[in-house]
């Protein structure tokens, strides 16, 4: 499996950004999947999962409520809808796609990595 993120860009606090993860090679509809982001100096932290079918999400606290994270199986494409965007949220994110049918907030669940995508949020 190869993921594509893609979405970031620059936005002012307050603002909105949607990102996507793109997978090729082989379907994902099977599989949970996830976001991460990483900060300059910091781990990568969990931000979002979804399972396969989309009835089941996780969110990061510091995300609850701005964040949204969905999938679209017919075009093998989850997506991160970021709204009311903070300074703090600026980092690369990651998507990941696990073996497994089910999300996780564990980095380690995860067998496949897409190559990152950077979100700037401006003060």
């Amino acid at each position: 499996v190869q993921l594509q993120a893609s979405g970031g860009g620059l936005v002012q606090a307050g603002g909105s950004l949607r990102l996507s993860c793109a997978a090729s090679r082989r379907t994902v509809s099977n599989n949970g999947m996830g976001w991460f982001r990483q900060a300059p100096g910091k781990e990568r932290e969990f931000v979002a999962a979804i399972s396969w079918n989309g009835d089941s999400t996780i969110y990061a606290d510091s995300v609850k409520g701005r964040f949204t994270i969905s999938r679209d199986n017919a075009k093998n494409t989850v997506y991160l809808q970021m709204n009311s965007l903070k300074p703090e949220d600026s980092a690369v994110y990651y998507c990941a796609a696990a073996r497994r049918p089910a999300g996780s907030s564990l980095a380690g669940w995860y067998n496949y990595w897409g190559q990152g995508t950077q979100v700037t949020v401006s003060s």
